[in-house]
């Protein structure tokens, strides 16, 4: 989010959107990478929609087509892109995968996500930790 408001700041609209889609056709591909791997390796669990698997390695070869095309004739663009996804790297290891973190950075934690269910209107904010429940 923050990647992004600078991006705002500093760049125009068109150019974001350019950034967005190649992460949104890379996520894409990667879901659809996910969904064979799992046909393959568990193929007994339950799915209330099965599709042949023509249907998603079709898609894929579509998407690697596409991809790297994209990276070919705008590199920088991809590149920028690819950046703006590793800025959630850091994120995902301070607020999931660091277990053991202490109670100033969970209030944090907990006092930012509070504040941005209420900003975007997106859950209704259930402030207060669960520990005082």
């Amino acid at each position: 989010c923050l990647a992004t408001l600078i991006i705002m700041l500093v760049g125009d609209t068109y150019t974001l959107i350019n950034y967005v889609s190649f992460i949104n056709y890379l996520c894409y591909g990667v879901t659809i990478i996910g969904l064979i791997v799992l046909r393959w390796k568990k193929p007994k669990i339950f799915r209330p929609i099965k599709v042949n698997l023509l249907i998603p390695i079709t898609y894929l070869a579509f998407w690697a087509f596409l991809l790297i095309f994209s990276l070919y004739s705008e590199p920088i663009v991809c590149g920028v892109g690819l950046i703006i996804i590793l800025t959630g790297v850091p994120v995902f290891f301070l607020g999931v995968y660091w277990r053991n973190k202490p109670k100033c950075v969970n209030r944090l934690i907990e006092a930012m996500t509070c504040w941005g269910q209420k900003l975007c209107f997106v859950v209704y904010p259930q402030c207060g930790s669960a520990e005082e429940e």
